[in-house]
């Protein structure tokens, strides 16, 4: 790291915050809600937080990549990018359910979500990085997951409150609703495996995709066929 500062932010819910971390000093957080519209609450507590810093102090900036809002999460790549092509310095996305609380200390839990349509998504986590990615399965599928880590006495995590999921009220008494902030998020780096920071370091930030993403078919290709001919 260049910089002497670090910051974080995680805008993967709608509660966001964000954090600057300098050696030997308390974590600065600032926290905000914003339902779909990050962009428009994201950006003053950023200037709070940098405003008694000089940009170039930033050495390090660490993004959510969720899986979770993806409006959130894509404004919270872009607002990080812009930090660091300002600091000259890099933006590493990690994992935001990696920063939760279940997840501290490396402890082995399961993240699930609704990923719309039908179908959900589940993850598990062990030792500050994932050991299984989120996955897609359909509502069977989801609540075989739940059942098995509560038997296994694995924690079940989820970002959003599973009441209107299509599984027993028993099981979803057992899921937690855990939020990720920008402290954990710093947390979670610093205790990942060596291996895992590398592999994050070496890729370009971007949200973690459930699906592949949509890409539209132009609709006159025939110009873009004819342009490429001339």
């Amino acid at each position: 790291m260049n910089g002497q500062l670090s910051l974080v932010l995680e805008t993967s819910t709608p509660h966001g915050s964000l954090a600057t971390i300098m050696a030997d000093q308390p974590i600065q957080q600032q926290e905000f809600t914003s339902d779909r519209n990050h962009n428009a609450g994201l950006f003053g507590p950023l200037e709070e937080l940098l405003g008694s810093h000089a940009v170039a102090s930033v050495g390090l900036i660490l993004v959510g990549s969720g899986p979770g809002s993806y409006s959130g999460t894509r404004v919270g790549i872009a607002a990080a990018q812009g930090v660091a092509i300002a600091s000259n310095c890099p933006a590493v996305a990690v994992p935001s359910i990696l920063a939760v609380p279940s997840a501290k200390m490396g402890a082995r839990c399961i993240a699930v979500g609704d990923a719309r349509r039908g179908s959900y998504w589940t993850a598990t986590m062990e030792h500050s990085h994932l050991t299984r990615p989120p996955e897609l399965t359909d509502a069977s599928g989801l609540a075989a997951v739940v059942a098995q880590a509560i038997a296994d006495g694995v924690s079940v995590i989820s970002f959003e409150p599973p009441t209107q999921w299509p599984m027993t009220p028993e099981l979803k008494s057992q899921i937690l609703q855990e939020i990720p902030t920008a402290e954990r998020l710093w947390q979670a780096w610093i205790a990942a495996p060596q291996a895992a920071r590398d592999e994050w370091q070496q890729s370009s930030p971007q949200p973690i995709y459930l699906k592949p993403p949509h890409i539209t078919p132009a609709k006159r290709s025939w110009l873009i066929q004819g342009s490429a001919g001339a």
